[in-house]
């Protein structure tokens, strides 16, 4: 009986070992392009270019299939209003997303399919350059929500590669401008799918 004792508990010991040499943190950086639908309320309208970015991001698994991740998002984009069908130019804007998020993954060999869904702040900063000079467009700070899924492909014990569906529900901005002429009073969901690569530690 003590030698079955003894040897459970060695077992024990070596699982949690190895499971505390398992990578539970890790860091990526992806790819991403941004696409905003067409806005429209209050007799105005509103379109966005659709660009490239960049989307960086720390994973922490609290268990092998949930984890919390912090997001840092970069987009540059035009926003383009229209009120009562007469062009008011656009606005060059920085476009930059600050989100956490739960993850639940499960795993499929060297498959890892994930969801997420966390609250986040999106901030529209206007550039003072031709495209908004004429306007007194001022920055937005708006609260919204990252939602998500994807998956990742193990290259290594150390790499994978992850792609991504990711969206964000976000008060349209209106950049404050005199009058509140460009408030649409809607949300939108601005889609940024990625693709990238993560290194585990």
């Amino acid at each position: 009986m003590k030698k079955t004792m003894l040897l459970f508990g060695a077992l024990m010991l070596s699982a949690a070992a190895g499971y505390a040499q398992e990578s539970r943190q890790d860091v990526s950086v992806s790819a991403s392009a941004a696409f905003a639908p067409q806005i429209t309320g209050n007799s105005v309208q509103k379109n966005t270019s659709t660009t490239m970015g960049l989307v960086a991001s720390y994973r922490y698994l609290l268990t092998p299939r949930s984890g919390l991740e912090v997001n840092y998002g970069y987009q540059q984009n035009t926003q383009y209003y229209q009120v009562f069908g007469k062009a008011n130019g656009g606005i060059h804007t920085l476009q930059q997303e600050v989100s956490a998020a739960y993850v639940f993954n499960l795993n499929f060999k060297n498959f890892n399919p994930f969801l997420e869904a966390g609250p986040g702040v999106m901030f529209f900063s206007p550039f003072k350059d031709a495209g908004s000079t004429n306007l007194d467009a001022k920055r937005n700070t708006n609260i919204g929500a990252l939602f998500g899924g994807g998956v990742a492909y193990e290259l290594s014990p150390s790499f994978d590669i992850r792609a991504e569906y990711r969206a964000f529900l976000v008060k349209t901005p209106t950049f404050s401008l005199p009058g509140n002429i460009f408030n649409t009073n809607r949300y939108e969901i601005i889609s940024t799918p990625s693709i990238g690569i993560a290194y585990h530690f």
